[in-house]
């Protein structure tokens, strides 16, 4: 029993594979894939909707009506004696009393009225002269960086003054003015698109509908391309405010911050317009109706607080997306 016990054991031995030296492991290589599009980055928080970033916004200009209404009274001032604001605008009275004759039944007037708001926002910013563009352009640059440097200043629980914003929120001017440059390189293909299509409708290239449905698409395609580049350097202008703060390194941050999200932001953005015309188109309709002598310097007044209402808006959305 012994000996077939051992025997059994050495046959059982002998069958046991042997070991050899463990070899290290390797990782398979991953397969490169083409044409992969990479995973969406989800970020913890999700935007507020446009309206309660308007609502954030009014808030803000409500609780400082003080400090911004001085702000737009310099900036009107300023473009009233170098830009000449008014010297140049349309007749309003002329101007609806040519319509009334246009325009007839019991809503005549309003017809009219409203022909004579989208004549005034179309003629919006027009400059009488190169010169008088410029000094424009200069002034809002400035009023741009007095408002910035003054909602700073609110969020950070300070109060500040008409004086301190137009002489302390100077010192950034020109990183802000090369980032507006940066803008202005990215608008290119919107101008571009924007020459073509002029030309090729108003020369006749384009006559049937199909060529200029083509067109357009094409103007289009281009706007989107200049608004999917600029919406990151708006947020630039932002950056490039703050102490010790380059042009490249604000140009950075601002990608980093609609990194992801850019068509969601620039749907806020787009927002804006529409809603600050809303609101112009409501206060202006029933002053040129009944009190059509006061209509341009009204809309004046409207002009110079809407770039005060832009910073405010855009401002609120920016901290929106530090907080992130």
């Amino acid at each position: 029993m012994a000996k077939t016990t051992g025997s059994k054991a050495a046959k059982s031995t002998s069958k046991r594979p042997t070991r050899t030296a463990a070899k290290p492991r390797q990782l398979k290589p991953p397969k490169h894939q083409y044409f992969k599009l990479k995973n969406r980055h989800k970020h913890p928080a999700k935007l507020p909707s446009a309206w309660q970033l308007l609502q954030a916004a009014a808030d803000s200009l409500w609780q400082n009506r003080r400090l911004f209404l001085g702000i737009t009274l310099v900036y009107g001032l300023l473009n009233l004696i170098l830009v000449q604001g008014l010297a140049n605008s349309s007749d309003v009275n002329s101007l609806k009393q040519n319509l009334d004759s246009v325009f007839h039944g019991h809503f005549g007037s309003l017809g009219s009225s409203v022909s004579v708001f989208a004549s005034l926002v179309g003629s919006a910013g027009n400059g009488s002269s190169p010169t008088a563009g410029a000094y424009q352009l200069f002034l809002a640059v400035i009023t741009s960086l007095a408002v910035i440097w003054a909602l700073r200043q609110i969020f950070a629980k300070a109060i500040p003054s008409v004086r301190d914003a137009y002489y302390q929120g100077m010192y950034p001017l020109i990183p802000f003015i090369l980032v507006l440059l940066v803008i202005c390189l990215q608008l290119i293909p919107f101008l571009l698109g924007a020459e073509i299509y002029s030309s090729v409708i108003s020369n006749g290239i384009a006559i049937s509908t199909p060529e200029k449905t083509g067109f357009a698409l094409l103007f289009l395609i281009l706007t989107l391309v200049s608004l999917y580049m600029a919406v990151s350097s708006l947020f630039a202008l932002y950056v490039v405010t703050l102490p010790d703060m380059t042009l490249g390194r604000a140009l950075r941050s601002g990608r980093e911050l609609v990194r992801y999200r850019r068509w969601t932001v620039l749907r806020k953005i787009i927002c804006l317009p529409i809603a600050l015309v809303v609101v112009a188109a409501i206060i202006m309709v029933p002053i040129i109706v009944w009190i059509t002598a006061l209509a341009s310097w009204v809309f004046f007044l409207l002009t110079m607080f809407s770039l005060v209402a832009t910073h405010a808006y855009m401002y609120n959305l920016y901290r929106e997306l530090l907080n992130e």
